[in-house]
């Protein structure tokens, strides 16, 4: 029987827990630190360990069969580098690789570098020469911190003026910390979003159903961006001709150019892409499940993830045969009132007992046999 190691503490993570927990082989998962919804699931326990070191020696105890990395951040910190360090497997890209996600700047080069579709774009790390370019750009525009903002890096300019705003909030006034480094100044594309995960082993892409995501907080798309506020699998607007142009000028680029620069893992790439009358064009590198995406295109699965997972790791995921379910999947984010900007925590959550579909646990923890609210984005 095999032991599991999930860290992350969010609704992917739960998600990616209870797929795990469906395989016959595996008798315990591990999460760390997991949220009230891994506390519930059968064959998990939460840890309260985050120290990636720390993590590293567990699994090394625990002799783990695999560990599952979910936010960003600790794949952009090196934890897959550190695991291998150590002969333990884990599934996700290391941290030269995790630069995809980790910088903008460093994804756009790569897409330009390997003929990936994407738009026009230039980076400064100089706030005045940002500044000046913006007397040449075509509005409305988008302005990217270079490094991870928690999905909210990215502001969409409709004027100068606002694209003045937002290099200086980005770089002057460091709304996001060292993300705003580096700004990259982008095209903007009109159409419609998708998302698309995949899992990659070093030599194949392994493509998922697709989704769509709706990243804005109001009604009709109105508002701040957040993490994601809702995804419906399969995605409306990616047809079979859409699939084709995603696999001719983006999937199969990337994969050319991953193995080129020597960018060779075993763990997710998550295409970010725009659809118009132009064609597919991608908008960014994910390394990581998306979430709320995550929540959305698991129940649809019919292969086994974790024996996906496990594949991919072994080099072998071509072995997988990836089958789907018939119809589609809705996930709704329930949000504190407030976010994403302030909100208030500690809020019981009762009648989960009650609800008939799946359900994940996003920003809830377990407290005294109470699940309380401890994030923003609070249930899927």
């Amino acid at each position: 029987m095999k032991e599991i190691l999930i860290i992350g503490s969010g609704g992917r993570e739960h998600a990616i827990a209870r797929s795990a927990a469906g395989n016959p082989d595996v008798s315990k998962i591990y999460c760390a630190p997991g949220n009230a919804g891994t506390a519930l699931e059968p064959k998990c326990e939460n840890i309260e360990i985050t120290d990636l070191n720390a993590l590293a020696d567990f699994a090394g105890e625990r002799n783990i069969s695999l560990t599952i990395p979910g936010p960003e951040a600790v794949l952009v910190e090196g934890v897959v580098d550190l695991f291998q360090s150590r002969g333990l497997k884990i599934f996700g890209p290391d941290k030269k690789a995790a630069a995809l996600e980790g910088s903008k700047a460093f994804a756009k080069d790569f897409m330009k570098k390997h003929g990936v579709k994407t738009a026009a774009y230039e980076k400064f790390t100089d706030p005045e020469k940002a500044l000046s370019y913006l007397n040449s750009c075509d509005y409305p525009l988008v302005v990217k911190a270079d490094g991870l903002a928690a999905g909210k890096g990215v502001l969409i300019c409709e004027d100068k003026e606002s694209a003045v705003e937002g290099i200086r909030e980005i770089m002057v006034d460091r709304c996001f910390g060292n993300a705003g480094n580096e700004v990259v100044i982008e095209e903007f594309l009109e159409g419609k979003e998708a998302s698309i995960l995949s899992v990659f082993d070093g030599k194949t892409i392994i493509p998922f159903l697709s989704a769509k995501d709706h990243k804005k907080i109001g009604e009709g798309e109105t508002g701040l961006n957040t993490g994601g506020m809702g995804v419906v699998s399969p995605n409306p607007w990616v047809t079979p001709d859409v699939m084709k142009a995603f696999e001719k000028d983006i999937m199969i680029p990337t994969l050319n150019g991953l193995k080129a620069d020597g960018l060779l893992f075993a763990g997710v790439i998550f295409f970010g892409l725009m659809i118009n009358a132009k064609g597919v064009y991608l908008l960014e590198y994910n390394i990581r499940f998306g979430d709320p995406e995550a929540q959305a295109v698991f129940p649809l699965m019919k292969t086994d993830l974790l024996t996906l997972l496990e594949k991919a790791v072994e080099g072998k995921a071509s072995d997988v045969k990836m089958e789907w379910t018939d119809g589609a999947s809705c996930s709704v984010v329930m949000a504190s009132g407030g976010y994403p900007v302030s909100y208030k925590k500690g809020y019981e959550i009762t009648g989960l007992n009650d609800v008939e579909n799946h359900y994940y646990v996003a920003g809830a923890v377990l407290k005294e046999g109470k699940v309380l609210t401890s994030g923003g984005r609070v249930l899927n």
